[in-house]
């Protein structure tokens, strides 16, 4: 009997559960908004570069041409690698372009008893007889819309993009007033290279982040107009942005991405010993940040630009908040083409930007927010369902309550792929969707809804223990990648342990091609 299995999305993630489910002998049936494959890497900025070193971001079964030499490809690189995977499976066939699921809605049970069961879908099951997935899609070219069946749903939709996270300000304080151009970074990523500078030449512009985004428009800001106007990056919190992954020649996987490294950490289920151990370490923990933090400080002259941030590398990397320093950053700073501003608050005016407890406006003629992205705003609002809104994205004081980061213990027949984050989406979403097709194989099943909140409680308390701030909600996995795969590799009856030999297992980093 055939089954269908319908994704949202043929970003990395996307493809992959396309890929996964063949082998499986399932029909996946992808609906993707745009024209073409490869999500958030097909609109970016002419400066942008892969931020994961290459070993790191490359599919198991499909390694990186010998042509792309570069750690840090270019964004073209990064978006051909992506399709040449596509068109070397032959994924395209299953992909129905230019179409954007509005809605998905559950017929099945009514809520009230699927709020009752004690398993998921009701028999722990990843299909029923009973339920199905109605898809409600729109085609982007004649605006008409179709609904789609589907026996399973996989939500692979990102969380880095579409819905654009905007500050709110005071009435009488917002871009009303400025009588300037505010934009977000996702319109500026979505005009072309060309129409890009000349958008932003001539003109003051203030970028407001200070993540990678933001530091990327930064600099062709400050390419497009020198010192005559520089450009200035207006930031809440300094971060420990790297320069390159070898601190003091030492390569940062060796300092976070082995079974070494997560022996300093407690880890979400891990047992006495595991404890004790990650207690007595804990001085080891401390010693690696500062060890990683001073060689920052270092090579980007931190404290001479005022720049060193108040929490540790440790939370930075848990929070996967870590990104690269475009090239001559700081250098541009200290010739005075970019201008940095701290402002834990700001407003708007007429002349431009006020920053509280500041009398003086920051003049300017173009606003750029380079402020992030609403994700589980956006993963929430695709369902029809009150109930399964509210369950999806869980608390707002707690990370995404999903079993194995994938699953929804109270909702039937849907896996999410590509909202968590760690050091390598690819890596990570390659790991997730084998492991949602051996469960929908029928290898194995997922333990009851109880014991699966359960689990996600532990994980939500990890994230917290180790996040700076509230970004444990970014449900990062970056340091305990390992023990996270060590935890599919065992649901799916594989052995954890990958590498030859007791000194390997413990020091060698783990990446994709350890998962062959």
């Amino acid at each position: 009997m055939e089954r269908k299995v319908g994704i949202i999305g043929a970003g990395i993630s996307g493809l992959l559960a396309s890929k996964y489910s063949l082998s499986k002998g399932f029909t996946p049936v992808v609906f993707e908004s745009r024209s073409t494959v490869g999500g958030v890497w097909t609109e970016t900025l002419q400066i942008t570069k892969l931020q994961t070193p290459k070993p790191l971001f490359q599919f198991s079964d499909f390694p990186w041409p010998s042509s792309v030499v570069d750690d840090f490809p270019a964004h073209s690189q990064v978006l051909d690698y992506i399709q040449s995977y596509a068109r070397h499976f032959d994924l395209l066939r299953h992909i129905k372009f230019n179409s954007k699921v509005l809605s998905v809605a559950y017929d099945g049970p009514p809520e009230e008893k699927i709020q009752a069961w004690q398993l998921w879908g009701g028999a722990g099951e990843p299909f029923s007889p009973e339920g199905k997935w109605n898809l409600t899609v729109e085609d982007t070219h004649d605006n008409s819309t179709e609904v789609y069946q589907v026996d399973f749903l996989i939500l692979c939709i990102g969380r880095f993009s579409d819905v654009p996270n905007i500050p709110e300000f005071p009435a009488g304080k917002g871009p009303e007033t400025f009588n300037g151009e505010v934009i977000h970074a996702m319109e500026y990523a979505a005009m072309d290279f060309d129409r890009a500078a000349e958008f932003i030449k001539g003109k003051r512009t203030t970028v407001v982040g200070f993540q990678k985004h933001a530091l990327d428009i930064a600099m062709e800001c400050s390419t497009a107009n020198g010192t005559e106007r520089p450009c200035r990056v207006l930031y809440r919190t300094e971060h420990w942005n790297v320069p390159d992954y070898l601190p003091w020649g030492v390569p940062l996987a060796y300092l976070y991405l082995n079974r070494f490294a997560e022996l300093l950490v407690h880890k979400p289920g891990e047992g006495f010993l595991l404890s004790l151990l990650a207690t007595i370490l804990s001085p080891l923990r401390w010693v690696f940040s500062k060890f990683v933090e001073s060689h920052i400080k270092k090579k980007l002259s931190l404290e001479k630009f005022g720049m060193v941030p108040k929490h540790s590398f440790l939370n930075q990397i848990n929070s996967c908040l870590v990104s690269t320093v475009p090239e001559e950053f700081y250098d541009r700073v200290e010739k005075g083409s970019i201008q940095l501003k701290k402002a834990p608050k700001f407003s708007f005016c007429k002349e431009g930007i006020l920053v509280d407890g500041e009398n003086t406006p920051l003049e300017t003629d173009l606003v750029i927010l380079a402020t992030g992205y609403k994700g589980d705003e956006k993963l929430k609002n695709i369902f029809v369902s009150p109930t399964f809104r509210d369950s999806i994205v869980g608390s707002p004081t707690a990370s995404l309550p999903l079993y194995r980061e994938c699953i929804q213990p109270r909702i039937p027949q849907l896996a999410v792929i590509g909202f968590s984050e760690s050091v390598s989406n690819l890596y990570t979403s390659e790991m997730r969707c084998r492991w949602v097709a051996e469960l929908l194989d029928g290898t194995f099943k997922p333990p009851s809804i109880k014991e699966m909140e359960k689990d996600a409680e532990r994980w939500d308390k990890y994230m917290k223990r180790y996040a700076g701030g509230n970004y444990y909600r970014r449900s990062c996995i970056a340091a305990i990648h390992i023990w996270y795969n060590d935890q599919l590799c065992k649901d799916m009856g594989w052995n954890p342990k990958r590498k030859k030999g007791f000194i390997a297992e413990l020091f060698q980093p783990y990446g994709p091609l350890d998962y062959k």
